[in-house]
């Protein structure tokens, strides 16, 4: 096969792809050079899902007149320094020099800019390799309109997605993008409809201009050295990992597999497996620690400590969810309006205990609330907790004779890697080879507790697939002997109390279940119909009022 160059416009074209394969894409690197450009405010416009119009209009720094003529060259930047090794010290969200010139490549494109300092605007059309320049009025700031995107490349034009399609992408992108910037004005229109808007706020605010304020109501705060953001109480989780949102120095990201986890062990025991929360946490680090040139459209960032910064990302989620009244509101008697994100007590408070419910729950008082504590639950956090503390008081308990165990593949290989972890807090377990394992002994203050196949499950839990041996093997004996249905008794009721009211972190049991439901008497005032001094806000009720959507 002949080897040969590609003519300079067919390599164009393949170049022009590989920044701008879709509307989505021109949005990206437009919003991109507005933030670059410090704007306060943007405005995007798409009509016929980004390939009849895409629009992006900012308040930013501009660009001189006399350097308008190289905007839409290709790898004409004022973002990188023209020295070796600057690529390596990126600090902006745009430093290719690319995104104008393939918008150019790909559509037809105008650059309205001019700078606050400057009399009149320069205005620039491009298309292919057609350039003209003029000067025009226009407010300080740029303006970059891009319209009949592939128009002349049927081909690429055929594989596009549905316009709907396009617009519910780049939504979610802009709304990723003010999760992350929320002190700016944002506004989104799509064929004429205002579908997002945001005015400057924290990042309760955004969650609330973009996921509605009932979501904003329910996450705390994140404030760490080198992180910050939200992250959501207990009570909102979901199914998928799809609300989880990074950035690293400004720059939304797709978070690496080990960011995600970081987050889902600072909430510990506080959910339960198969769930995840709600977060958005903006991370920094050096400029020289982070690569943004991993991938074509920068949204996957390589960390040179990926282990440090997500350490860091565990415990600035753990400390912000310590001492936060995590108890769950009870099934709502009218629209949930209160604001349970301002911390009141950071321990648990005094409950007293007024009746039983079907011999499993306590129905206590507090606060000038009605509480529902689940006993066993409760039950089962105090043991764990109990058992965490006596887990290496005493030397391990060495079994008589060593217990041979049949174990899996996927069992050994853990094994291997776990082995001294496990030897760390008593319990060995030594390769026997063929496919087996000897027992050889387990911590003392779990010998002698009263499980069925306590060794069974000691060594299914210390070998499974979570990624806390120790937490694992801890819940699963801890919830064997607690309290069960019918088992519960006022003075036991009264016990499992006082042992709640002792835990570290007494809102959910060990596998992340909530231990108490909570319910204001004014729901109870209002859904009796009752007014005067039973309408009084008293507990939750008494926090400030819920934050508003920015719009």
């Amino acid at each position: 096969m002949k080897i040969h160059v590609l003519p300079p416009h067919v390599a164009r074209l393949i170049a022009a792809g590989e920044v701008v394969s879709r509307p989505l894409d021109v949005v990206r690197e437009l919003l991109d050079n507005a933030l670059d450009a410090g704007a306060t405010r943007v405005d995007i416009e798409v009509e016929g899902g980004g390939l009849a119009l895409v629009r992006v209009r900012d308040n930013g720094c501009g660009i001189p007149a006399d350097m308008v003529v190289l905007a839409p060259a290709r790898h004409a930047t004022s973002k990188l320094a023209p020295e070796e090794g600057a690529v390596t010290r990126v600090t902006t969200l745009g430093f290719r020099g690319e995104a104008l010139w393939a918008a150019a490549q790909a559509g037809e494109l105008e650059l309205v800019t001019r700078p606050a300092q400057q009399v009149g605007a320069a205005q620039v059309q491009a298309h292919g390799e057609e350039l003209r320049v003029s000067r025009t009025s226009a407010p300080a700031g740029t303006t970059v309109t891009v319209q009949r995107l592939f128009a002349h490349l049927p081909a690429r034009l055929r594989t596009q997605a549905p316009p709907a399609t396009e617009v519910r992408e780049i939504t979610a992108l802009i709304g990723r993008y003010v999760l992350h910037h929320p002190g700016l004005h944002w506004r989104l229109t799509v064929d004429g409809e205002a579908r997002l808007t945001h005015a400057p706020s924290d990042h309760r605010g955004a969650v609330a201009s973009v996921y509605g304020p009932l979501s904003a109501n329910r996450v705390v705060g994140v404030d760490a050295p080198g992180v910050r953001g939200v992250v959501s109480r207990p009570e909102l989780t979901r199914a998928r990992r799809d609300r989880m949102h990074f950035s690293v120095n400004g720059r939304p990201v797709q978070a690496a597999p080990e960011l995600e986890k970081a987050v889902m062990e600072g909430l510990a025991e506080l959910i339960p497996a198969g769930v995840a929360p709600l977060c958005v946490l903006d991370l920094t680090v050096e400029p020289e620690n982070q690569n943004p040139n991993v991938h074509p459209a920068k949204q996957v960032v390589a960390l040179a400590d990926l282990a440090e910064v997500a350490s860091r990302v565990r415990e600035a989620v753990a400390q912000a969810l310590a001492g936060q009244p995590l108890a769950r509101g009870a099934p709502a008697l009218r629209p949930p309006t209160e604001n349970e994100t301002t911390p009141r007590h950071s321990s648990f408070p005094q409950l007293t205990q007024v009746g039983l419910y079907q011999d499993l729950y306590l129905l206590a008082q507090g606060e000038g609330d009605l509480w529902i504590v689940d006993a066993h639950a409760a039950h089962e956090r105090a043991l764990y907790e109990q058992l965490s503390r006596d887990l290496t008081a005493a030397p391990p308990h060495e079994l008589p004779e060593p217990e041979l165990l049949h174990l899996t593949p996927g069992q050994l290989a853990r094994l291997h890697e776990r082995a001294a972890e496990l030897r760390g807090w008593g319990l060995t377990i030594e390769d026997f080879g063929a496919g087996l394992a000897r027992l050889r002994s387990v911590p003392a203050t779990l010998a002698a507790l009263p499980v069925p196949r306590l060794h069974e499950q000691i060594v299914e839990a210390a070998l499974g697939d979570g990624p806390d041996p120790r937490r694992d093997v801890l819940a699963r004996l801890a919830c064997a002997p607690a309290l069960k249905a019918g088992m519960l008794t006022l003075q036991l009721g009264e016990q499992v109390l006082a042992a709640l009211s002792s835990c570290e972190q007494p809102w959910s049991c060990p596998h992340g279940r909530p231990t108490t439901l909570r319910l204001a008497e004014r729901d109870l005032a209002h859904a009796f119909g009752r007014r005067g001094v039973r309408d009084v806000a008293r507990g939750r009720d008494a926090a400030e009022p819920p934050v508003m959507p920015g719009r």
